[in-house]
């Protein structure tokens, strides 16, 4: 794809989504964040942040989940699904926080994911919303609209986003995750993309 293509399609997202830098995440401390985003997967944020307002005002600090009890976190996250291999995942975590990094959430990605349920998308949206280091997300909308509109021919998510990484300008990584989830969820469906109201139609690998 082009530069000049490219350009038009980030100017077409600012106009339309914003360049407010949000997260759709709710949290309040980095380790919040951390665990918010490993209760997100195959999740929705909205879920998500009904489960995190009760379980971070339960559980205050990284200690408090390296220590909780397996079966009582279990039953604390239950409704965002996958919840024993979440649990799981969040109290190793954490438990590694507290022994390899003095209870701190690691900004660099080699450190992020060795920690466990942490993979690149998980670690790029902690470096990005608590670091303000510039990542690129892929999740399942940000896979689906790049390659439709023509960003990426790849499939797989790291490949994804060192496609990104060449193809969009830094001060647009953080930006293009959101823009392109709201795009993902709005407009460029999976099962039904209503192309015919899309206002990057004219920009788009699929229509032409």
């Amino acid at each position: 794809m082009k530069k000049g293509i490219v350009k038009e399609i980030l100017q077409a997202l600012d106009e339309h989504y914003g360049t407010d830098d949000r997260c759709f995440l709710s949290y309040e401390k980095p380790h919040e964040l951390l665990i918010a985003t490993i209760m997100s997967a195959q999740c929705t944020d909205d879920r998500v942040n009904s489960v995190s307002k009760e379980l971070f005002a339960k559980y205050r600090s990284v200690s408090d989940f390296a220590e909780a009890d397996m079966i009582e976190l279990e039953k604390d996250i239950h409704s965002v699904g996958f919840y024993h291999m979440k649990a799981r995942h969040i109290i190793d975590a954490c438990k590694m926080l507290m022994t390899d990094y003095g209870g701190e959430v690691p900004s660099d990605i080699n450190e992020l994911i060795k920690l466990p349920g942490v993979g690149r998308k998980t670690a790029n949206v902690v470096r990005g919303h608590i670091f303000n280091i510039p990542s690129i997300v892929v999740d399942t909308h940000v896979k689906r609209v790049a390659k439709r509109i023509g960003l990426t021919d790849e499939t797989d998510p790291e490949k994804v986003e060192y496609d990104l990484e060449k193809k969009i300008p830094e001060d647009h990584y953080i930006l293009i995750n959101l823009q392109l989830i709201s795009h993902g969820r709005s407009v460029c469906r999976s099962r039904r993309p209503d192309c015919v109201h899309c206002f990057l139609a004219g920009l788009c690998k699929m229509r032409i």
